[in-house]
């Protein structure tokens, strides 16, 4: 198990003993880092501790996504622990303000009294908001994570990692990750009477966002995660235990998968679906029956949206195969004025994996605006939208691979062209076929001895994919559908004690790799391994990656 164990970490670079030390046991103590080497933290710790000594209204502008929300709940949490409630905590309206600052919340604010507003996961492009807010005799401090644009905010301080002059080592910190920087930096300054240590509660939400957010799992966001499950493992936030129960999922072991796939999605329902404050609540308040009504409520609502984002799919399958001239396109443009913008990103990032290119899906909810949101697999896409033509978009921002747009009325008939002649103009990225295939198995190394070897990479996700394990000639015994109407496959092995062994491929499509899987039928199968502890009942099975 050890040259087992050995390949895998050779595979991900990881060869040195330091590095594999580091990779192996994520220490808290030994590898995290010191805020204060992060640009500008003295000049925020400051202002915040002047902030609470003056007894001033603050501000907690917070993104409405599963990054944005943990992270206005740490600060909720940490203010409320040291006993200051000169607070509010504000999460913008998806449809109504976007992404960011805006001029009116900005009004608002000074029209009540505050004097510090502290942004998280946003407002490092939000130069005009921030210019009204100093008129305002408001002081603001960014903290983000995003890239800057081309001329920074004249903030009283700015957190990014990504920001010019900024030596902080881990650049790839999620939202959440940053403000967590800047706790560890107040109580570095002044602990207000707390235990030594208790700041770590707080890594349940650092974890959740660090899982949520696509950010390489590697460095010190390596610790975050592993520290993170082990703290949402044990999380006493009866918002968070309830909409466990409610999945059907066992909070003493969660994994990082859990996370992606049945808590971030329900915490994200919530904005997607006009109502961003009740995800907040719903991790932030300590009372058991609003936790139970909250819990309900977004469960129901990410079943709506999971309804609408199948239906908007199926329209535009639907579509393109009414438009031959769409799949010569380098770039995927789409739009329908009834399309919810809010839940453009998902059915976006759906048809980037299954045609391989850049996607740009717009839609309208109220006004003139157009509002669209875009992915893509290798090409980053803020340099799509910088290099259209001037004044092709109202707005437009986000990661390399995500990201949103606006656009007006009048300039939405150019936008297919305009996006097709500035993809021409990036710098595509050479592809590289990776291997994907990390070892070959047999089907008697599907054991518990295995699993925990390969458990030691854990956690898994961006920067650090689960192995993938080739299985030659695997003769299977018996094929499946299960589910509403049949959408997932259950294969079922036999090794050489005559123990069947499951492989599971949940939501398989009729693509004709998966047609090979017939009972009776010798098959490669590529798969992952993994523990289901459905029904409390520990369960080793493999995860079907593809059949080849």
């Amino acid at each position: 198990m050890q040259e087992l164990l050995q390949e895998l970490l050779n595979k991900r670079g990881i060869t040195t003993e330091k590095d594999v030390e580091y990779f192996l046991n994520p220490s808290y103590e030994d590898h995290v880092n010191d805020p204060f080497l992060m640009k500008d933290m003295d000049k925020a710790v400051d202002r915040i501790l002047q902030a609470i000594e003056n007894k001033e209204k603050i501000i907690f502008f917070t993104d409405y996504d599963c990054d944005g929300i943990p992270a206005g709940v740490i600060l909720h949490d940490f203010f409320k622990k040291i006993g200051y409630t000169n607070f509010e905590n504000y999460i913008p309206h998806r449809h109504d303000e976007g992404f960011g600052l805006n001029l009116e919340a900005v009004e608002e604010f000074a029209k009540g009294g505050a004097k510090l507003l502290i942004t998280a996961d946003c407002g490092i492009t939000d130069v005009e908001d921030v210019a009204l807010a100093n008129r305002l005799g408001i002081d603001v401090i960014i903290t983000d994570h995003h890239l800057p644009g081309e001329k920074l905010p004249e903030a009283f301080a700015i957190l990014d990692p990504k920001q010019e002059g900024c030596e902080y080592p881990e650049k790839m910190l999620c939202g959440s990750g940053v403000v967590y920087k800047m706790v560890q930096g107040i109580l570095q300054k002044n602990r207000f009477g707390i235990n030594e240590g208790w700041e770590k509660w707080l890594l349940d939400m650092v974890g959740m966002a660090t899982l949520s957010d696509m950010v390489p799992l590697l460095g010190e966001n390596r610790v975050f995660a592993s520290y993170g499950l082990k703290v949402l493992r044990k999380s006493p936030r009866p918002g968070f235990q309830k909409l466990l129960r409610l999945a059907k999922t066992d909070q003493r072991n969660l994994v990082e998968d859990d996370i992606g796939f049945t808590v971030a999605p329900r915490i994200n329902a919530a904005s997607r679906m006009g109502v961003p404050f009740d995800a907040f609540r719903l991790l932030s308040t300590q009372d058991e029956v609003e936790a139970g009504i909250i819990a309900d409520h977004l469960n129901k609502i990410n079943d709506e949206r999971k309804g609408l984002v199948a239906s908007m799919v199926k329209e535009i399958k639907k579509r393109i195969e009414g438009r031959e001239v769409a799949m010569t396109k380098k770039v995927l443009v789409m739009g329908n004025p009834n399309w919810r913008p809010a839940i453009l990103g998902l059915a976006a990032n759906t048809l980037m994996r299954e045609h391989g290119k850049p996607v740009f899906l717009w839609g309208r909810e109220g006004g003139e605006v157009i509002k669209g949101s875009c992915r893509s697999g290798d090409v980053n896409l803020v340099s799509i939208m910088q290099a259209a033509a001037p004044n092709t978009f109202l707005d437009f921002g986000g990661h390399g691979m995500s990201g949103g747009f606006s656009v007006s009325h009048e300039k939405i008939h150019l936008l297919e062209d305009e996006l097709e002649r500035a993809y021409g103009k990036v710098e595509i990225p050479e592809k590289i076929e990776e291997q994907s295939i990390d070892k070959e198995l047999l089907i008697d190394d599907v054991n518990w001895r295995t699993y925990e070897t390969v458990n030691k990479l854990a956690p898994f996700g961006e920067g650090n994919r689960k192995p993938v394990f080739s299985f030659r000639n695997a003769h299977i015994k018996e094929a499946k559908r299960f589910g509403k109407e049949g959408g997932h496959l259950e294969l079922i092995f036999e090794n050489s004690q005559g123990k069947k062994i499951k492989a599971i491929k949940f939501f398989a499509d009729d693509s004709p790799n998966l047609e090979k899987a017939k009972t009776g039928s010798t098959i490669t199968l590529l798969a992952n391994l993994e523990k289901s502890v459905f029904r409390n009942f520990p369960e080793l099975r493999l995860r079907v990656v593809d059949i080849i």
